[in-house]
């Protein structure tokens, strides 16, 4: 599946949310449980693709300004949310994290741990096996020696100190903080 195609999927499904009284990750599931096999496992590769991208400390330090603190399983919720609000805010955030302070919904639509689960959800749907998927995905993603390497999470920084945080984030701080951080 290309770039492209995944966020296809995504843009479907948000319309299909948009348009219905089922939450986004279900309609997701319900796109996914209508392709075969290898294009979920596909969509998989691209969603760990485009989430694995937003791993890094600017992005981070957004996601601890909005949620009042940010724990790693809560950062992995955070960029699952931020692929589930659509290609172009994904890529506003990838290029500059502070443009989620622009967001209409920004404390309401972040966090979206069920997206994180959306392919293997399908596959459960389509063998009524819970570990159908992750038998699958060993066998499509052989080791790639390539994808192990450490991420370039950025600069490191205190996300306490609420001066570097409106230095580094500072429409979100404004937003979040005050106008005195």
């Amino acid at each position: 599946m290309d770039i492209d195609t995944f966020w296809n999927v995504i843009e479907a499904a948000r319309a299909g949310a948009a348009s219905s009284d089922k939450p986004f990750d279900e309609i997701l599931v319900d796109q996914l449980a209508d392709r075969p096999h290898q294009e979920i496992l596909e969509y998989a590769e691209r969603f760990d693709e485009v989430h694995d991208a937003l791993y890094r400390w600017d992005v981070w330090a957004a996601a601890y300004l909005i949620g009042g603190g940010c724990s790693d399983d809560s950062f992995m919720d955070f960029r699952a949310g931020v692929i589930a609000l659509g290609r172009q805010w994904y890529e506003r955030v990838a290029a500059a994290p502070d443009s989620l302070a622009g967001h209409p919904d920004v404390f309401q639509v972040l966090f979206y741990e069920d997206v994180n689960y959306a392919a293997s959800g399908a596959f459960e749907r389509i063998t009524g096996d819970a570990d159908a998927f992750y038998e699958a995905w060993r066998g499509f993603s052989k080791a790639d020696p390539e994808n192990q390497h450490a991420v370039d999470m950025g600069e490191d920084f205190d996300f306490d100190d609420h001066s570097e945080m409106s230095r580094r984030l500072p429409r979100l701080a404004a937003l979040i903080l005050g106008s005195n951080p």
